[in-house]
């Protein structure tokens, strides 16, 4: 143990929590050159920092040994950037001073108001909050922080980024000179160095990132997939792994909203947490998650973030976060405190290399492969059930007396194939995938069937707001063809070019004629044959000194004429400018 240094009471506690050792962070903080000092802490997450600043800040709360005076004014507060890490935060010191009998008053924006004043009004050792909230209580007189000796900041550079400068600025500028200033930062930006110096004095400069294991104990995982089996992978992902608790993160409540719902369907236990949700309804789904009630939880980024879950050992970024910061704050939520933990990316085709070059950027190791197919997952069914079967196992009498019915109606055999199927029709069915190999290769040539085509032009472009999903019905209609009779299509600025097999290309053109004629819709859109490739087209343009446009040359009189057929701009036409 290498506790000797902290005080009794704490050393017992994390003991009894099952600290065999201190992480780096916490070493640093309560060395003696740390004592009394204004600290500014760059940490990852996972960490440890929540602990770490409970241990540093034990001096000015400590000051009749093991014991804590009558709550009264505060003597510590906390701020940090969301309900759920302020709760967490909450947990943490409630066992880490839990025999000194800390009372400790959350105050978190979507909470009681009138009951965080009623705590505060009694007395309380230590104050946790956001900082929005803890504004409102200080400007209401509720909070008063003249008895203050210590403030901690947890995850400023996320507050700053959030927007919180001016609640923080205020909060700090109403706590005593004479404080301790804790700041705890994953990131050292300006504006953060810019508060340190303004709000600190002598301040020990610790910085743990390049020590800690952090994302050292998390495997990185990517998975390709074709764009619309990234569902379906994740169904499989949850199947193989049969984590413990897992994580999916999206980018909006919608696709949350839907996520959530069809893994419901489909017979998993899951919960979901997103801007939507009421602080009432995510602190039932994360105690769902902590009980075991619920095993797959579907969040958002904000939603996400303070979330810390010991028994979190899948992280699976559903659809692929913004940055490579993102992607390590999300991967964080498990590989905690030493434990181990999985990340896996799921990754479309089309983005690949963007993926590599970010995990590049960001010097992250990671494995790519191809999400489990369903014989993989079978395979690891297998495992797990002969595992758990083989385990010794407590019977009563009347476990052994049903065991023996069985066995004069049915054999052994029979008996242990039932119970593998009893336990297999728990469990939610894997997806068989539409293509479980790396992207298809680009094929060589043209596609079967247009290997000798016609090229076509309408005079809509992208300033016509032109677009291949109403594009292609609008051709199939005026030309009387299929989507298969399609080719290529190009859309530019004023126009849209387009190939059809040369074989139907006069029947094509006799078809958008008549459609013409009978002033179908979109009948206003000009169609003509063109003579080679877009491209080609446009290099000999060039050459012939037409340099204004790459269109190719135009018939005499042309005006392109106004589209009507299209869908208009969302709220109507533009405004005229001036």
């Amino acid at each position: 143990m290498s506790f000797e240094h902290l005080p009794s009471m704490l050393a017992q506690a994390l003991t009894t929590k099952g600290y065999e050792s201190l992480t780096p962070v916490q070493s640093e903080v309560t060395q003696d050159e740390a004592q009394g000092r204004d600290l500014l802490v760059s940490a990852q997450t996972g960490s440890g920092k929540t602990v770490a600043f409970g241990l540093a800040m034990a001096a000015e709360l400590l000051t009749g040994g093991d014991k804590l005076p009558v709550a009264g004014l505060p003597l510590a507060l906390v701020i940090a950037p969301t309900r759920e890490l302020a709760l967490q935060v909450s947990r943490e010191l409630e066992w880490l001073y839990g025999a000194a009998r800390a009372r400790i008053a959350t105050c978190v924006g979507g909470m009681d108001a009138a009951k965080e004043r009623r705590a505060l009004s009694h007395g309380a050792h230590i104050v946790v909050g956001t900082p929005g909230r803890l504004r409102d209580h200080l400007e209401r007189g509720a909070l008063d922080l003249s008895g203050m000796r210590t403030v901690v900041l947890d995850e400023a550079d996320e507050m700053l980024d959030m927007g919180f400068r001016e609640d923080l600025e205020g909060i700090l500028d109403s706590a005593p000179e004479d404080r301790r200033t804790l700041l705890f930062s994953a990131t050292m930006p300006k504006p953060i160095v810019a508060m340190a110096k303004r709000y600190q004095s002598d301040a020990l400069r610790i910085s743990t990132v390049g020590e800690e294991r952090g994302h050292g104990d998390i495997s990185y995982q990517a998975v390709t997939v074709a764009p619309s089996d990234i569902e379906n992978a994740v169904v499989n992902l949850l199947r193989y792994h049969e984590a413990e608790t897992a994580i999916l993160f999206c980018a909006t409540r919608d696709n949350v909203r839907h996520l959530h719902s069809s893994l419901t369907e489909r017979g998993f236990a899951a919960v979901a947490l997103s801007g939507e949700h009421s602080q009432n309804e995510r602190n039932h789904a994360l105690q769902a998650l902590r009980d075991k009630r619920a095993r797959v939880c579907v969040a958002t980024d904000v939603a996400a973030r303070g979330i810390d879950l010991p028994s979190l050992t899948l992280v699976v970024h559903v659809e692929l976060p913004r940055d490579a910061e993102t992607m390590q704050h999300r991967s964080g939520r498990t590989g905690r405190a030493g434990k181990k933990g999985t990340a896996v990316l799921i990754v479309p085709y089309p983005r690949r290399r963007r993926v590599e070059s970010m995990l590049r950027g960001a010097k992250i190791p990671v494995e790519w492969g191809t999400p489990p197919s369903k014989e993989a997952i079978l395979e690891q069914d297998n495992a797990r059930l002969r595992s758990t079967l083989m385990e010794k196992a407590e019977l009563d009498e009347a476990d052994w007396a049903l065991g023996a019915e069985l066995l004069a109606e049915k054999s052994a055999k029979e008996i242990a194939a039932m119970l593998v199927k009893s336990a297999r029709a728990s469990l939610p069915a894997p997806e068989e995938l539409l293509d479980r190999s790396e992207a298809p290769p680009r094929q060589e040539g043209p596609r079967p069937g247009f290997e000798d085509t016609q090229w076509f032009r309408m005079d809509i472009g992208r300033r016509q707001n032109a677009d291949p999903r109403w594009i292609l019905p609008l051709i199939c209609r005026r030309g009387h063809v299929s989507r298969g009779d399609i080719g290529a299509i190009r859309i530019t600025t004023n126009e849209t070019m387009f190939e059809i097999p040369r074989a139907i290309a006069s029947r094509f053109m006799s078809a958008v004629k008549r459609s013409g004629e009978a002033n179908d819709e979109g009948a206003d859109v000009a169609f003509e044959m063109i003579d080679g490739a877009p491209r080609e087209q446009a290099r000999d343009n060039r050459r012939q000194g037409n340099r204004s446009n790459d269109r190719g040359p135009r018939p005499a009189g042309y005006a392109p004429r106004p589209f009507k057929g299209g869908p208009k701009r969302p709220g109507g036409p533009r405004k005229p400018r001036g």
